[in-house]
């Protein structure tokens, strides 16, 4: 599910856009090293288009709004408008991995960026319309609340606060979000990628959702990497 993909049935094309927000009296501005276009490859080259919206052609545009400091450090990154669903988290990550990468000008003060992150799915080979994804939209957001369900089940378990009886319940609730060893498999073989990214706060975000389902196989993980 978390593989970047380029051809076939889930070919995606990424359109990066970069638009900067100044205050007013700011005339120059923090450029990311070696220009738009190494930007551009930056983002490119570190995304990885989300399983659900790439198997749903799911297209959009994902604002991040940041603040860069004096030293090139990306600060307060956050979604400034997006759709409710992964994309919005991806965005944001490879957002944050341009840290330290920003041209600081002369008597630079701090001023806000907003970088817009467009995912674009290929329709000549989704075939999906404006109403499918509108509807694949609305059921990861219907499928999240019932995520919030397994993950605060677990949560609670791991600190001795659960209702065992209800184990059974989460447990089939996990099959039907498709909570299985693939699922597990998936979010591992992400994780490893952003590891190798160096973005270690992803890798520990996936490994801890892994926990969260109840799942013991990203334990030696989070010991290891997540201290």
């Amino acid at each position: 599910m978390f593989n970047q993909c380029y051809t076939g049935m889930c070919k995606m094309l990424i359109i990066l856009m970069l638009m900067t927000v100044a205050f007013a009296g700011y005339a120059q501005q923090p450029a990311f090293k070696g220009g738009q276009q190494a930007l551009d490859n930056f983002l490119s080259q570190k995304i990885i288009y989300p399983e659900y919206s790439k198997q749903n052609c799911i297209s959009g545009t994902i604002k991040i709004g940041f603040v860069v400091d004096g030293n090139g450090k990306v600060i307060n990154p956050r979604v400034i408008q997006g759709l409710g669903i992964d994309l919005d988290d991806e965005a944001l990550r490879v957002v944050k991995l341009t840290s330290g990468k920003w041209v600081i000008p002369t008597n630079y003060q701090p001023l806000n960026i907003v970088l817009p992150v467009r995912f674009e799915a290929d329709r000549t080979v989704c075939g999906f319309s404006n109403n499918d994804m509108r509807l694949a939209i609305a059921n990861y957001k219907s499928q999240q609340n019932l995520e919030d369900v397994v993950t605060n089940y677990y949560k609670a378990k791991y600190l001795g606060k659960a209702d065992t009886t209800h184990e059974a319940a989460i447990i089939s609730l996990k099959k039907q979000l498709g909570y299985d060893d693939k699922f597990i498999n998936d979010v591992l073989e992400q994780a490893h990628e952003k590891l190798n990214q160096g973005d270690n706060e992803g890798a520990c975000h996936d490994w801890t959702f892994i926990r969260n389902i109840g799942s013991n196989r990203a334990d030696d993980l989070l010991a290891k990497y997540c201290k």
